[in-house]
C-alpha cells in the first residue's frame, strides 16, 4: 500500500481572501465550497486547500511551513511582484537555495526555492537579473 497524494490544507479565516492571495502566486481554484468554507486550488500538478474550520486560536503561533518548488524561482519572484503581492529579494540560502519567504493573509508560512543548476548557470543569470544577495 502507498500513498497517491498529499495535499496540504492551511486554516484560512477568509476564504475569498486567500484565494485572491493564491491567484497573484499562479494558483486557480479547482473548487470552491464557499458553503464550507473550503476551496481546493491548483498550480501546476500541486494542489493546495484553504478551510475555514482549522482556524486555530489566534494565540497558537502557526508552526508548519510550505516550500514550494517553481521551475522558474525568477519567474515566479516577478509574477509574485507584479501581481502586487510585497516579496522580498531572493536570496541564496545556507543550503544551496535560492529562494524567498512570504506569508499568506492568514499568516501561513510559505517558502518558494529552486536549487541552482549544478554548473552554477542558474545562479549567474539570475544574479544578474536581480543583484546583490546571490552568490555567483
Amino acid at each position: 500500500m502507498t500513498l497517491q497524494r498529499l495535499i496540504p490544507m492551511q486554516p484560512v479565516e477568509n476564504v475569498a481572501a486567500s484565494i485572491a492571495f493564491y491567484e497573484k502566486l499562479g494558483f486557480v481554484v479547482e473548487d470552491d465550497r464557499e458553503a464550507w468554507g473550503w476551496a481546493m486550488l491548483r498550480c501546476g500538478e500541486c494542489r493546495l486547500m484553504l478551510d475555514r474550520s482549522i482556524v486555530p486560536h489566534a494565540d497558537i503561533p502557526r508552526i508548519a511551513v510550505l516550500y514550494l518548488y517553481p521551475d522558474d524561482i525568477a519567474a515566479f519572484h516577478r509574477r509574485a511582484r507584479d501581481n502586487g503581492l510585497i516579496v522580498p529579494d531572493l536570496d541564496t540560502t545556507f543550503y544551496g537555495m535560492i529562494e524567498f519567504r512570504i506569508e499568506d493573509p492568514d499568516g501561513n508560512r510559505l517558502w518558494i526555492g529552486q536549487t541552482p543548476a549544478q554548473d552554477g548557470t542558474r545562479v549567474r543569470a539570475i544574479a544578474v537579473e536581480f543583484g546583490a544577495g546571490l552568490e555567483t
